[in-house]
């Protein structure tokens, strides 16, 4: 037994590792589901709390479907307009407080097979990418973006999954990419959005 627990590789702890916190938190409603996960080097990452929710603190009403995404657990809840859906995903949230906008927006656009370009700002800083990255396995957007009211703003997949549950992303919410074709399904364009 300890044999085998020493050939598995770090690799493969943390895919195992990642791949069970995401299949834990789908459609998660138990209000004391606590999921842990401390992994390599005294980093704390894929630490969350993860909890159900009302939707009445944050919004008026369910028109059109809401979308919340909770920064601090790094959780992303969605409730369907006839309050027949509830479902609950891990996310990746943005690095740093000053790539990080709170408030209300909407989903104003839904793409299958998103093309990425980085903002200006990016640019910037790494004038070496390139200016597109079109849908694959490269591409920063994973397979399925909602697109929200606010620009260069998105809620999206991610082929990179050691980015979810942690502080990965330059302002975008990051969902594994299983969890972002679910969403892209239940959610329409208006849907509501707010960032806490």
């Amino acid at each position: 037994m300890t044999s085998d627990f020493k050939s598995l590789s770090r690799r493969g702890f943390i895919a195992a590792s990642a791949a069970t916190l995401g299949t834990a938190a789908v459609g998660q409603t138990n209000n004391s589901t606590e999921i842990e996960s401390n992994i390599g080097g005294g980093v704390a990452r894929n630490t969350a709390s993860f909890r159900s929710l009302d939707w009445r603190p944050y919004f008026p009403t369910l028109a059109g479907g809401a979308v919340l995404c909770d920064l601090e657990s790094r959780a992303l809840h969605f409730w369907s307009e006839d309050q027949s859906v509830y479902k609950l995903y891990p996310t990746s949230v943005p690095l740093s407080e000053d790539l990080t906008r709170r408030g209300r927006t909407e989903v104003i656009r839904k793409v299958v097979g998103p093309s990425w370009s980085p903002t200006p700002a990016m640019r910037e800083r790494n004038p070496e990418w390139p200016a597109t990255i079109g849908p694959g396995p490269d591409n920063p957007l994973g397979s399925h973006a909602l697109y929200l009211g606010w620009r260069y703003y998105r809620i999206h997949g991610t082929h990179d999954t050691r980015k979810i549950g942690r502080r990965s992303s330059n302002g975008c919410i990051g969902l594994y990419n299983e969890h972002i074709a679910e969403l892209y399904e239940l959610v329409g364009n208006g849907a509501q959005v707010m960032l806490i």
